[in-house]
């Protein structure tokens, strides 16, 4: 992306230009080619680049054997759709200092890589941090890294945002 689009994107948004490297995030490009992994469970097509699909996919059944059902809840989200996000709950009334604990501004989301996927389970659909009590969290934190996947953003992480145990990023 044009940094002069980004560059009023952030503006928009009441953010300055340095923000992210303000913050120390990186900057993640968007994924080129995409693949899609399927529907999260409320309907939305999920789309994942080529080899965290398969990674993914990988995972997924392995889970499964165990009796995990894993649920693909977001994948790849372009800078646009995280701008919309933030401006949704910029909209709704949400500070946006509250919002960046949450939520990275565009172009520096882990989701604009078709890498990062927030994973959900039955019965627990939504991101939050109850999450890490289900018997699928517990799967992940033992087994996601052999498939090159990590959790991006554990307790006190050294991005500042919120702890995401939904939120797993590959990295092989």
């Amino acid at each position: 992306m044009d940094s002069e689009v980004l560059f009023h994107i952030l503006q928009d948004l009441g953010l300055p230009e340095d923000y992210g490297e303000k913050r120390g995030l990186p900057f993640y490009e968007e994924a080129k080619i995409l693949v899609k992994i399927g529907l999260n469970p409320y309907g939305k097509t999920i789309y994942l680049e080529p080899d965290t699909a398969k990674a993914w996919k990988k995972m997924k059944k392995a889970a499964l054997d165990e009796n995990i059902e894993l649920l693909p809840l977001s994948g790849f989200r372009s800078i646009h759709t995280q701008a919309a996000i933030i401006r949704m709950k910029l909209e709704a009334g949400r500070t946006l200092d509250d919002i960046m604990t949450a939520n990275a501004p565009p172009g520096y989301s882990q989701h604009h890589t078709g890498r990062a996927l927030d994973i959900c389970t039955p019965g627990f659909i939504v991101p939050e941090k109850a999450f890490d009590q289900t018997p699928a969290f517990q799967w992940l934190t033992i087994r996601a890294q052999e498939f090159g996947f990590i959790m991006s953003y554990p307790e006190r992480n050294s991005e500042g945002f919120i702890y995401e145990p939904w939120h797993w990023y590959f990295v092989l």
